[in-house]
Order: structure tokens, then C-alpha cells, then sequence
């Protein structure tokens, strides 16, 4: 049985699985699978109120460093564009002249191997540091060594540090004596209790707010939807500028008084990627797409966004290709990317800019090869999203306290 083989049918597994769980699937099979997931979000709920119950009594602590604390997180897993609003608040809180550390679980990172590990171990009596990303100055790991969005913030956040450990109070720390750092950006850390947020940022899809209602694995939900009012400011992400009352009537319902902050992600280009003719790394102008046959591929949680940017902006999708949320491409992925858009008669391969992190820039692409680049529009709430920032650039304003963690 090749490497190949078991990846291609372990990604079958899971994308069959995120069809059920989106209801994508009809029939006999789907249901009974679905039954199976719904016992399984059944324990997950159980594990997830015992936790935070743990948290609430006070039979877990948290722990306090000395510094103003941002979470940026979800109730639900993936898609709600996290990473743009992680990196628009780290800028703006950056220009005022804060120290700021973005802390990550570096999720689906290369974990460091085995005989480093035990070396550590032996000759240290501390636990190893944190990865350090960026220092501020020079990023200093790939995204197979960082994770893919660690990676892509270190990059498009100069003078930012960026540190990668599940440990987020350890590397937090870490942030302080090393870097002299007084504000640390927790990324997806709405479920991190160890560290309280000064400020907790919570993202909501409007496309999707909750999924089907139901917890992991049967949903999409980390945990119950009350917890909206453990949420500081709420971020309506994807929105197309129309107001949605039933939604805000259920955020109203559990966070009165919450001020909610609506946003859209904007194509702002393309850029060329990999070797090929034309200069790598150069920006090309939206309007390139308008009537151009496209083959689309991406790796992310809804696809299906990424997709209509493209058709919005004229693009003429020969075909899509959707692998799972941070595949990592290999080179035989990528040589039938580019076999099916030559037989498609495509005029040139699209991705995403988290995806291009996880391909080689040293690429030989037989056809021309972009990612497009998208940054976080405020459409509502600008002035909240000021008082925001203000209140961890100048906390003595005295405004009002951020929520903490307790839950009902």
C-alpha cells in the first residue's frame, strides 16, 4: 500500500465526512454515518461544559502575565477568515506603538523529531522555548516548520513577533523577557482558558454563523452557541453589507449590548507565483481575471468563497479542485493541477495565499501560476473597532472591562 494511496483515501474520508456534516450527502449511508457522529458530539459536549466548568469554579486557573491579553478566535472550526482580522488588529495596535507578540498553536505544524526532543529533555531541566517565527525583523521558519497562517503573518507583519507553542502562557512569557513584548495576540484563542483575555475578539461567519447547530464531530461548533457572551466585540466576517437581523437577534439574545463589528473580505491581487515566464512575485491587477479561463484549486475550509471571488471578478472556472483545510501539495498534486488545466484549455492556475505557503516558490509551472491576495474591509462598526484598539493602546482611558470566561 503506497504513501500515496493512503493519503489520497484518508482525504476521501474526510471530505466525504465534511459533506455530511455541511448535509452535502443523501441516502442511507450518510445517515447512519451522521448517527455515529451525533454519539461522538454527544461526549465532545460533555468534555467541552466540563471544562469550562472546571474553569468557571475556579478548580482551573488561569494565569494573569502582566500584559494586555487579544483573543481572536471562533465557536466554530475554520472558515470564518480569522487570519486577516489577526493581522489588521496586530498592524493597527503595532503603528501605535505597542510591542506585539502573536502567539499560535502553529496548527498542523512539523512537530520538531523525536531525538531533538529527547536531547532537550536530557540536558535541560526547563521546557524547550517557543518557535520563534519571526523575531520582528527577519522570519526565521518556513510554513511547513511554523504552520501555514503563523507563516503568513510573520510575513505580511514586519516588526511583529510571531511565536509558535501549544503552551500559549509559556510562550507568552517568552514574548515578555525576550522581546520586551506588552501586547500578545492570542490566534484562535477563544478556547485557550489558560491565558484571559484583556480583550476577546469573537468571529462570526454570516455566510454560516453556526453550521447545522450541533457540536464537533456531528457540527462544526466547538462549543454551545450561549457562549456568544463570553465575547468582548463580535466580528461579522464575509458579510455582503446587508444587515441580518435574525442573526444579530441571537447574538443580542445571549451578548446584550455587544458591539458588533461587520466586515468583508476584499480582493486587493494577484500574485505570480513560482518559476515561469513573467516575474515572480509580481502584483497583477484584479481586472487580469475578467473573461480568462481559470482552473481554481485551494486547501481551506469553505472553498466555496474563494470560488465565487473569482467568478465575481470574471474569471471563467474551467475547473476546481478542493483538497482539505491545509493539505500540504505534493509534486504529484501539483503536476495534475497543471495536466487538468492544460486539457481544460485553462489559461492559467489560481490558489489561495494560504495555500501558496505550502508550495515551493522554486515551482516550475507550466502554466502561469497566481494566489490572490485578500485583506479584512470594515463595513460597520469602524468606530468600534477604533475604540478597540484604543482601549489596549491607551487602557487607562477607562473603559469598560473586557468579559471574562465564565460561562452559564
Amino acid at each position: 500500500m503506497s504513501q500515496r494511496w493512503l493519503k489520497k483515501h484518508l482525504n476521501d474520508l474526510e471530505l466525504y465526512t465534511v459533506d455530511v456534516i455541511y448535509g452535502r450527502r443523501a441516502g442511507a449511508g450518510p445517515m447512519v454515518y451522521g448517527g455515529f457522529l451525533q454519539s461522538l458530539s454527544w461526549l465532545f459536549n460533555g468534555i467541552t461544559q466540563a471544562r469550562l466548568w472546571l474553569y468557571r469554579h475556579r478548580l482551573f486557573h488561569d494565569q494573569p502575565l502582566g500584559c494586555l491579553v487579544v483573543v481572536v478566535g471562533n465557536l466554530t472550526v475554520g472558515g470564518t477568515g480569522k487570519t486577516p482580522v489577526v493581522e489588521k488588529f496586530a498592524r493597527a495596535l503595532h503603528d501605535r506603538g505597542r510591542k506585539v507578540a502573536i502567539l499560535s498553536r502553529g496548527y498542523k505544524s512539523k512537530a520538531q523529531p523525536f531525538w531533538k526532543k529527547w536531547w532537550w529533555a536530557l540536558t535541560h531541566t526547563e521546557e524547550p522555548p517557543p518557535r520563534i517565527v519571526s523575531d520582528g525583523r527577519t522570519v526565521l521558519l518556513d510554513s511547513e516548520q511554523a504552520g501555514d497562517e503563523p507563516f503568513m503573518l510573520a510575513r505580511n507583519l514586519p516588526g511583529v513577533i510571531v511565536l509558535v507553542d501549544k503552551n500559549r502562557v509559556k510562550a507568552g512569557e517568552f514574548a515578555i523577557k525576550k522581546f520586551g513584548c506588552d501586547t500578545l495576540v492570542l490566534d484562535d484563542g477563544f478556547q485557550y482558558l489558560p491565558l484571559k483575555g484583556s480583550l476577546n475578539l469573537l468571529l462570526v461567519d454570516k455566510t454560516n454563523p453556526f453550521g447545522n447547530g450541533h457540536l464537533l464531530p456531528r457540527g462544526i461548533l466547538r462549543e454551545p452557541i450561549k457562549h456568544l457572551k463570553r465575547a468582548s466585540y463580535v466580528f461579522l466576517t464575509k458579510s455582503n453589507g446587508e444587515r441580518d437581523q435574525d442573526l444579530e437577534r441571537v447574538i443580542e439574545e445571549h451578548n446584550p449590548g455587544v458591539d458588533i463589528i461587520e466586515c468583508a473580505h476584499r480582493p486587493q491581487y494577484l500574485r505570480h507565483f513560482g518559476v515561469a515566464d513573467g516575474a515572480p512575485g509580481a502584483r497583477v491587477a484584479l481586472s487580469f481575471l475578467k473573461g480568462r479561463r481559470v482552473l481554481a484549486f485551494s486547501g481551506i475550509a469553505t472553498p466555496e468563497s474563494f470560488e465565487k471571488f473569482l467568478r465575481d471578478l470574471g474569471a471563467l472556472l474551467v475547473g476546481r479542485e478542493r483538497f482539505l483545510d491545509h493539505y500540504r501539495f505534493g509534486d504529484e498534486d501539483l503536476a495534475e493541477l497543471f495536466g487538468q488545466g492544460q486539457r481544460e484549455g485553462a489559461e492559467c492556475l489560481v490558489t489561495t495565499e494560504k495555500d501558496a505557503v505550502r508550495i515551493s516558490e522554486q515551482l516550475y509551472c507550466p502554466l502561469p501560476l497566481y494566489y490572490l491576495r485578500l485583506e479584512i474591509d470594515i463595513l460597520r462598526g469602524a468606530a468600534d473597532f477604533d475604540e478597540a484598539v484604543g482601549r489596549l493602546c491607551f487602557p487607562q482611558s477607562g473603559s469598560r472591562p473586557a468579559n471574562g470566561v465564565s460561562v452559564g
